[in-house]
């Protein structure tokens, strides 16, 4: 059950001019159902990506980082569901490049212009087959409005496909931005998230959609958790068609740069959130932001602690304000130096600790009626510094065990 999340509508996803999607049904783990897409790109796009962290990454990862670094630009993503092809080794890396091959001679380009994305269960073989097989239906079905689809064809354990998109006006042109993700378990990014795809026909210029890439990511998919576990198929690729008829964008720091990262962060961040929002068994969206800490990292590291406690996300589904468990998370985050006396605690608009300690004032019938909201806010102040970091998560319940229990069934 999605904490207030909607299914996205296909009117409302814009198409991106000079990209094109199709999807099919290739039986990759389960037949009749949408596992098979293909993203098709005209010559001149502007594409990066940023991948996992997790040392014991995908084969796909490995070729997409390979296919990048050869600099011969992207003409086609191929995205499959139902299977990992992950921790398959050596013979892994073959059957994801068979298939870079097998779509590169529908259209006529080099195998190295193809950017290959896998998730499902991990440690089994890629039927390369079925893929193959596939990609004849999945060009026939290509076209500029399929966004939907495509949300639909990358899902896994997600009970709502995830889309977002906007327009923005870069001088006197409107561009179109438009995503795509899916997630819902084995979610703490290390870089992106398990599967993100943004597109706009804006001209972006290749060195700033690599930084793109990277402010994106940061911004949104990793300020991120479900679970606490990093995906070994992580991978967030931004790409821009350059067919808006706008100057070229060559900085971020111009005013045109700044709308488009502006509508890009927009869109990046709701479909970060809607991963949430879909977390497995999730009951509740909880919002973390630390305050005060000397830099950043240390928000981060006191944001996460809270964030992946085990005690502090099934109190939240119990919607019992047993508060205690934030202040233990904050006391083990990493910070030697914390001065438990400096620390405020804040439930939304609760005051629930003052300088380490509980605050006089503060009721238990207030606590538990900020629990029982599907969303809640939780602010903790370090006494510090001036830097901050926020973390967007969700409670654990009992159906977050079933569905893992559950999920090679």
């Amino acid at each position: 059950m999605a904490v207030n999340l909607k299914a996205p509508l296909a009117a409302d996803l814009h198409p991106v001019c000079g990209l094109r999607i199709g999807v099919a049904e290739a039986g990759v783990r389960k037949a009749n159902r949408k596992d098979l897409t293909v993203v098709l790109l005209e010559p001149g796009a502007s594409v990066a990506g940023v991948f996992t962290q997790n040392r014991f990454c995908a084969a796909p990862v490995q070729l997409c980082r390979q296919h990048l670094a050869a600099g011969l630009g992207v003409r086609a993503l191929l995205i499959n569901t139902g299977n990992a092809n992950a921790g398959t080794g050596e013979d892994g890396w073959v059957r994801a490049k068979s298939t870079c091959v097998a779509l590169a001679r529908l259209l006529d380009v080099a195998p190295e212009e193809i950017l290959p994305f896998s998730t499902g269960v991990i440690m089994e073989p890629l039927p390369v087959d079925r893929i193959v097989a596939g990609l004849g239906a999945a060009m026939e079905d290509a076209r500029e409005d399929n966004w939907l689809a495509a949300a639909q064809g990358i899902m896994t354990t997600d009970t709502l496909p995830k889309a977002c998109s906007t327009r923005v006006a870069i001088g006197p042109v409107s561009v179109s931005v438009t995503g795509i993700s899916k997630g819902a378990g084995m979610i703490r990014p290390n870089m992106a998230t398990m599967l993100g795809f943004l597109a706009t026909d804006a001209c972006v210029s290749q060195s700033v959609v690599e930084q793109l890439v990277h402010e994106l990511a940061d911004g949104s998919f990793n300020q991120v958790t479900v679970d606490g576990d990093t995906s070994t198929n992580d991978s967030f690729v931004v790409i821009a068609t350059n067919k808006a008829g706008n100057p070229v964008i060559e900085s971020l720091d111009s005013p045109e740069g700044r709308a488009l990262r502006a509508a890009m962060m927009g869109v990046a961040q709701q479909l970060a959130q809607s991963i949430v929002r879909d977390g497995e068994g999730a009951t509740k969206f909880i919002t973390v932001k630390i305050e005060g800490g000397r830099t950043q990292l240390e928000c981060q590291k006191v944001a996460y602690a809270i964030a992946h406690s085990p005690l502090v996300k099934t109190a939240f589904y119990a919607s019992d304000p047993n508060l205690g468990r934030i202040l233990a998370a904050v006391g083990y985050a990493g910070i030697d130096d914390l001065d438990q006396t400096d620390i405020d605690l804040y439930l939304d608009d609760v005051h629930v600790a003052v300088k380490g300690g509980r605050n006089p004032d503060y009721r238990e019938e207030d606590g538990q009626r900020v629990m029982k909201q599907s969303e809640i806010s939780v602010r903790v102040t370090l006494g510090r510094g001036v830097a901050c970091a926020t973390v967007w998560t969700c409670d654990f319940s009992h159906e977050y065990v079933t569905i893992n229990a559950d999920y090679r069934s």
